[in-house]
């Protein structure tokens, strides 16, 4: 039985309202992420969901209403450590990029001891627990430009897990990625929300994919409507 509690709100987004110059793209959106949630948000291209997903991350400021992070006004949070972020198209960069998959992973470290510091001994170990749990950690002396794009994607989603966050944001992550590839990615989402705890909010078009993955599932196009995914126990 998946364990979600829907008492315990890691993230509130309250009246939220949006405007690129005269273009309204959000309206008033009122979503709560709750501990333990796989909550996919869904809608078309130009819908407002990547614009709802940089507010959350305080990558925007809305016009109006209020978003919390852990119960903190997000003005105010300091504990970014706890969220991971997988943005649209991460594997899309030059494949010679003269990096290994180990040296991508350590990047995650940065948010939780700032550029610059020296990596440690726990930074490493962090990094190597985190591509265990992709089953990547065979390939940290690959360099992630030699890798298939459902093995970068991994490599990714252990970037964000480096620093042991407590959600993972994910935007469009199966882009570019093969069928094939893209199952095994969906399980293991799976495996780090019901195993690891992670709560998961996972961005896309793909409405068929959510409903079949998710537990719960927000549907924005300016406005938001919300449902939960009784498919899933």
């Amino acid at each position: 039985m998946h364990n979600v509690n829907h008492k315990e709100n890691i993230i509130e987004c309250i009246d939220v309202s949006f405007s690129y110059g005269s273009e309204n793209v959000i309206q008033d959106i009122y979503l709560a992420v709750h501990r333990g949630d796989y909550l996919g948000i869904a809608g078309p291209n130009g819908g407002g969901k990547t614009t709802l997903l940089k507010i959350m991350l305080g990558l925007l400021t809305p016009q109006s209403g209020s978003v919390k992070l852990f119960g903190t006004d997000i003005r105010n949070f300091k504990d970014w450590h706890k969220i991971g972020y997988v943005p649209q198209k991460a594997t899309s960069f030059d494949v010679n990029f003269p990096a290994t998959v180990f040296e991508v992973v350590l990047m995650g470290t940065y948010g939780k001891r700032g550029i610059g510091r020296p990596t440690t001994k726990e930074d490493k170990t962090s990094a190597l627990e985190a591509l265990k749990k992709v089953e990547m950690d065979g390939f940290a002396n690959r360099l992630i430009g030699d890798l298939s794009g459902g093995q970068q994607q991994r490599v990714f989603i252990a970037r964000a897990l480096v620093s042991n966050p407590e959600v993972i944001f994910l935007d469009e992550p199966t882009t570019g990625v093969d069928e094939a590839a893209q199952k095994e990615f969906y399980a293991l989402l799976q495996t780090l929300n019901r195993t690891y705890d992670v709560t998961l909010v996972f961005i896309s078009h793909d409405h068929t994919a959510l409903a079949r993955e998710a537990t719960e599932i927000a549907t924005i196009h300016k406005t938001l409507t919300y449902e939960v995914n009784t498919h899933h126990d």
